[in-house]
Formats: C-alpha cells, sequence, structure tokens
C-alpha cells in the first residue's frame, strides 16, 4: 500500500480542485480517495498519514498525450526560420524519416518519450507509419520499429498506445510511395492487417490500436478493410483529417466529397475512432464528426507551427465530439500549453473571451486522452482507476499567486514536480528517475541529423 498526501487534488466532477486529499494505492491501482477536513499539524498526528507522500501543489490524473511522432522531436529547432508551409516542413521530417533504423528509433523514442513524462505524461498514442526499411524492405522482424517504440515507452515508465498506421499511397489519386515514403507502406490493407496481427507487446505498459494515415494515404476502396480490422479487435482507429486544404480540394475532385464525407461513407467514423487535427472542416463535417461520436484530438503548437490554421474547437465539442490533445511533431511538449491554446486560439479565432472552462481543458489533457487511446481506467484519481499521478508546483515564478484552478493557464511542463504511473514513482522533484532527458535527447538527435 502506498499513501500520498496531496495539498491539493482535482477530484472527478469537481469544478475545482480539493484541498488536503489522500489518495491510497495497490497494484499499481487507486484504493480510496478521501478529502480530509483541516490541514498542517492536526493532521500530522493522523496514524495513516504517518507513512503518508506529500505532494505539495496540485495533483492531478496523468495527463494524455494523445498524438505523437517520435522522430519529429529530431526536427525541433531546425524547421523554424524562413518561409514555407507544411508540406515544406515535411520534406525536412522525410529526411530524418530516411536515417532510422530500430537502434537509433529506439533511442530517440526512449528520450521523446522520458521528456513527456518530466511534463507529466503518462501515456502515449504512437501514429506509427515508419515501419520498414530505407527501400521499403520488411526488417527480418517485420514489426521492429513498432517494438523498438514499445520498449522505448518501458524505458521511460509511461504507457504506450502502439497506433500501427496504413499507409498506402502518396496522393488522394492514388500516386505511388517513393523515396523515404517507400519504409511507410505494406502494399495493400489486407498485408497491413496481416502484419499488424502478428504484433501483440507482452508487456501491459503497452497496446496496439490501427490508424488510417489520411485519406492521402489509403485509398478509398481499402478504408473499410482498415476500419474493419480495428472495429473486429476492439482496438482505437485513428486518422489524420482535413489537416490542409489542399486534403479537401484533392478529396472533392476525385470523390466529389470531403475526407469526412468519405470516412463516413466507409465506416471509418464512430465512438472509437478519433480524428486528428479537422482543422478544415466544414459545417456538415462537424455534423458527422459530432453525430458519430467521432473524437477529435487538436494539437495546437503543432498546427500554429506548421501555419495549418486554427480548428472550429467550441463547434466541434458543441456537435458532440469529445476532444483530446496531442504534441504531434513535439515542436512543444507541454500539454499545458496544449490545453490553453485550446481556449486562446478560439479567442483569436473569434476575437471573444471565455469558451471552454478549466474543467473541459482539464477533461481533454486527461480523461478524453486515455478513453482516445483505449485506456478507460485511467485519467481521474477515482477508486478502481490505474495510480497515475501529476503533480504541480504552485510556488514557481509562473504559478505563484495563482489559485490551483488557474493552473492551466499559467503552468507549464517546468512545473511539474512528481510523476507516477501505475504506482511507480517515474519522476521525483522534477527529474527522471532512470533517463538523463537533456544528455539522451541530445545524442539521439545528433546520431540521426549529423
Amino acid at each position: 500500500m502506498t499513501r500520498w498526501l496531496a495539498e491539493y487534488a482535482w477530484l472527478p466532477d469537481h469544478a475545482e480542485p480539493t484541498r488536503d486529499v489522500l489518495i491510497e494505492a495497490e497494484d499499481g491501482r487507486i484504493t480510496a480517495v478521501t478529502p480530509l477536513v483541516g490541514g498542517g499539524a492536526p493532521m500530522a498526528g493522523v496514524e495513516v498519514l504517518r507513512d503518508a507522500v506529500r505532494l505539495p501543489g496540485l495533483t492531478l490524473p496523468g495527463l494524455a498525450n494523445a498524438h505523437s511522432h517520435a522522430f519529429h522531436r529530431a526536427l525541433r529547432g531546425r524547421t523554424h526560420g524562413g518561409r514555407g508551409d507544411f508540406w515544406s516542413w515535411r520534406d525536412g521530417m522525410y529526411d530524418v524519416a530516411a536515417r532510422l533504423d530500430p537502434d537509433t528509433y529506439l533511442a530517440l523514442a526512449r528520450a521523446a518519450y522520458a521528456e513527456m513524462a518530466l511534463a507529466g505524461i503518462t501515456c502515449v498514442g504512437e501514429f506509427h507509419y515508419l515501419h520498414h526499411g530505407p527501400d521499403g524492405t520488411p526488417y527480418a522482424d517485420p514489426n521492429a520499429m513498432g517494438a523498438a517504440l514499445v520498449e522505448a515507452a518501458a524505458h521511460a515508465g509511461i504507457r504506450l498506445t502502439l497506433l500501427d498506421t496504413c499507409y498506402l499511397t502518396a496522393t488522394v489519386d492514388g500516386a505511388p510511395l517513393t523515396g523515404p515514403q517507400r519504409r511507410f507502406g505494406d502494399g495493400d490493407a489486407l498485408r497491413w492487417a496481416e502484419r499488424v496481427s502478428a504484433f501483440a507487446p507482452d508487456d501491459d505498459h503497452a497496446r496496439t490500436g490501427a490508424a488510417i494515415h489520411s485519406v492521402r494515404a489509403v485509398p478509398a476502396e481499402q478504408l473499410a478493410t482498415v476500419a474493419g480490422w480495428a472495429d473486429r479487435n476492439g482496438m482505437p482507429l485513428h486518422v489524420h483529417l482535413s489537416e490542409q486544404p489542399a486534403e479537401n480540394d484533392a478529396c472533392r475532385a476525385l470523390h466529389g466529397c470531403t475526407p469526412t464525407r468519405l470516412l463516413a461513407d466507409h465506416g471509418v467514423l464512430g465512438r472509437h475512432t478519433t480524428a486528428v487535427h479537422a482543422t478544415h472542416p466544414t459545417g456538415a463535417d462537424l455534423a458527422l464528426l459530432g453525430e458519430s461520436r467521432t473524437g477529435i484530438c487538436l494539437c495546437p503548437t503543432t498546427e500554429r507551427d506548421l501555419a495549418d490554421g486554427i480548428g472550429p474547437a467550441r463547434r466541434m465539442a458543441e456537435a458532440g465530439s469529445p476532444l483530446s490533445l496531442g504534441s504531434d511533431s513535439h515542436a512543444v511538449v507541454d500539454l499545458f500549453e496544449e490545453a490553453r491554446a485550446v481556449e486562446l486560439d478560439e479567442r483569436l479565432r473569434t476575437r471573444r473571451r471565455g469558451h471552454f472552462s478549466p474543467v473541459e481543458l482539464f477533461t481533454a489533457a486527461t480523461v478524453a486522452g486515455h478513453a482516445a487511446l483505449g485506456w478507460a481506467d485511467a485519467g481521474r484519481l477515482a477508486v478502481g482507476d490505474r495510480a497515475d499521478l501529476v503533480t504541480v508546483r504552485l510556488d514557481s515564478a509562473r504559478t505563484a499567486g495563482v489559485p490551483p484552478v488557474g493552473a492551466f493557464f499559467a503552468a507549464t511542463a517546468a512545473d511539474i514536480s512528481h510523476v507516477v504511473v501505475d504506482g511507480r514513482v517515474v519522476v521525483a522533484d522534477g527529474r527522471h528517475r532512470t533517463v538523463d532527458v537533456p544528455t539522451e535527447l541530445r545524442d539521439a538527435i545528433e546520431a540521426v541529423t549529423s
């Protein structure tokens, strides 16, 4: 039995954090959550509190990063100068993709996931399409790259949903994969499903899910194959959607409809599906997504870094789509920044304030993100849920004087002091327990960029 005494804890169905909460856990699960009356010295004499680890600050459930491309971490600071757009940025991304192998990918992903742990992320959804060798030839183990990601998450101490991604064509009209893209492809959706079916992580920190890269990368007639495989196996399904206007235009030209309509017509949308970005939907698209209860993962720091645009987040939520958050390209790894950007970008788009409450942003960063990744038993400080705890300092230069409910508008990843994943301490006093994160990031990035 492990006990923690949180100065403040954000409990389910509470509009703001509760002071003095005793959290108990055993075998990685929360067994009791007890708000206490009073504080300070009077509680110190209570027998049950003598062995409790004190957590000064605000304790949250673990944060969920619902959309990650681990190898993009090597691009930070290398693609920000000069003019360009998503498509010119993609050329730099392909240069890094061409250099990775299972060993260098393990090192880079381990460091990237450990950085996430420092930022309070206890679970990540890896949108994984870097499958084969540089010329498209499968490794002796055709899932070697996926296995490297599973191992990297284990080393970093966080959970992983490996969203194995079907990526077959270069354009909406079916142009073949060329250059670095060749290592993404399995030939067709049936061969993709056969490869993924052969991979079953044997560690309970990792699960497999499915992804359709986009309507650019999976022909219309093969969408149902991927969606059906995910449905039969009870797995989450993710898809890049309407990230760029050019994608919408190409889909209309070939299919006479938007990407959202195309996905709906082929059975892709639904409660177990998450559309990533959805930056340029029509009103009819929003209705299709909301009525089907398809989730939407917003990645504001990447969307602004790549000049993608600002999606209509409030309209998405009002239509019925659960919102989650992702760091995507890892230009920034900070779920607080992603959460407040949902509100602040909406202010820029509408020139009005007050679109999302702190509870809505908190939900997107925690329970909704875990649900999108297939971990329905995480993201809440509640009995029976996984013992994931993230403590935020309230005495830093950024948070001093800020009420606990305002943390999502004040704190940064640098204010995380303590992280527990499945009852295990991963970060203590702001330091990762097993990974020298700056050193490993530097070395892993140099290995694939020098």
